[in-house]
């Protein structure tokens, strides 16, 4: 029996793009189950993310959420570890650990949403939340979409955006800190919400044409990053419905409040990746509710897996 590889999902080295086409690959080829469990003791989670690709991979990820432990500089908000097992006869391949495992699967995740969806002329990105997930998410969106040349960050504690922006560069393109979310927002092509937040941080008025809204903060019914102005006006997509509809506030207290309807959801991602319409016009505002996975984790796993067996054997 082979021994069981531990990874470091930390010291693996890649271009984001490769992962983006990795997770493009995956909802292609389909995944046969996918489940959920969250423990609460707020404002804390746990959530156990598990997924079976039958006669390929099955794996299951744990991820501890403790939002307030950046803030007290107790580490990072989620910690988590991922254990993949082969599809043909259940032994243990890799135990997974590093704190940007779902940093990029969830970057990569939007990132897919975004090329699928986004203007391709898209050169304005304002990011609305400037804890750890922000920076990975500005580099996969930038590595989608090349003509951004200038990214705009704000958070409601101004010193973290401006840390955040100082910490950043880019060849060719500028990034910077605002206090003003309304006026970034008004002037960007993509707009990337990475908040905990229970109330909305982005309003649909702002909206330019042609926007196209990330929204990843999100889990739970309680917590909302857009309004109901900003669900109505777009037009809506998903990485799954069932997550995304059933369990992330944006779509839950929407439909609660009439605002829109589950039917509004045009496709998630799978369909999008099999060739459904996405954006119709350059003026269309479109709307990706990230809400992941079990059946993207275990498609990272596997990326990573491969990724740090290539390593070994080179």
């Amino acid at each position: 029996m082979a021994p069981i590889r531990a990874i470091d999902a930390d010291a693996l080295e890649f271009d984001p793009l490769w992962l983006v086409e990795r997770l493009r690959d995956g909802h292609r080829q389909g995944i046969g189950a996918v489940e959920r469990l969250l423990l609460q003791e707020p404002p804390n989670s746990l959530m156990s993310w598990v997924a079976w690709q039958p006669g390929t991979a099955l794996g299951a990820k744990l991820a501890a959420v403790f939002p307030g432990n950046e803030a007290r500089g107790a580490g990072p908000n989620i910690r988590s570890v991922v254990v993949l097992f082969d599809g043909q006869d259940g032994r243990p391949q890799a135990v997974i650990t590093g704190e940007s495992f779902t940093r990029a699967k969830t970057a990569a995740d939007s990132a897919l949403g975004a090329d699928l969806l986004a203007r391709p002329d898209a050169a304005t990105l304002a990011v609305l939340g400037a804890g750890a997930q922000a920076e990975t998410q500005i580099r996969y969106l930038l590595a989608v979409r090349p003509p951004i040349r200038r990214v705009a960050i704000w958070n409601r504690t101004a010193e973290k955006a401006r840390a955040l922006a100082a910490a950043l560069s880019v060849p060719g393109v500028e990034i910077g800190a605002v206090e003003d979310a309304e006026a970034a927002v008004r002037q960007a092509d993509i707009i990337s919400c990475v908040t905990a937040s229970r109330d909305p941080v982005l309003r649909g008025v702002w909206l330019k044409p042609g926007a196209h809204v990330d929204l990843v903060g999100s889990f739970t019914p309680e917590m909302r990053e857009a309004d109901d102005e900003a669900m109505r006006r777009a037009r809506l997509f998903v990485d799954t419905r069932r997550f995304a509809v059933g369990h992330c506030g944006e779509f839950s207290q929407a439909i609660a409040a009439g605002a829109i309807a589950p039917e509004d959801v045009v496709a998630e991602l799978a369909e999008l990746c099999a060739g459904a319409a996405g954006r119709r016009s350059a003026d269309e505002i479109t709307l990706f509710k990230n809400a992941g996975g079990g059946h993207l984790d275990l498609m990272v796993a596997r990326a990573f897996h491969d990724l740090a067996r290539r390593h070994v054997s080179g």
